[in-house]
């Protein structure tokens, strides 16, 4: 987004790598990603920067400027790997299929706003 700064890539990466959301023996979510040994896929985005709240067509006016998002994109897939998180990228700024198989009865929106 618009705004955003090379060092919140480090904290989120942190965090991410930390968080708690993979079942231990008991089944409980218990377990990070450096935890498990997990690799994490890391895959730029611009579609979540859409401003949808008014008319049919997205505003992508709150976005970083493609430049930035670059810059921050790869800042924050090193610091991952900096947390003992093995990640592969994709593409910045690339057409991809990406599939997904959610596997868990979560999905968790990770939002540094101050």
């Amino acid at each position: 987004m618009a705004g955003d700064a090379p060092d919140q890539t480090a904290q989120l990466a942190s965090k991410i790598s930390k968080l708690r959301i993979f079942k231990d023996d008991a089944g409980k979510m218990n377990r990070s990603l450096v935890d498990i040994g997990g690799t994490a896929l890391v895959v730029s985005q611009f579609t979540l920067a859409a401003d949808t709240r008014s008319g049919n067509r997205p505003g992508f006016s709150t976005a970083a400027r493609p430049d930035e998002g670059r810059v921050l994109y790869e800042k924050f897939a090193t610091d991952l790997a900096a947390c003992g998180v093995a990640v592969e990228t994709g593409e910045f700024g690339a057409d991809m299929a990406v599939s997904l198989v959610n596997d868990g009865p979560v999905t968790i929106w990770l939002d540094d706003a101050q």
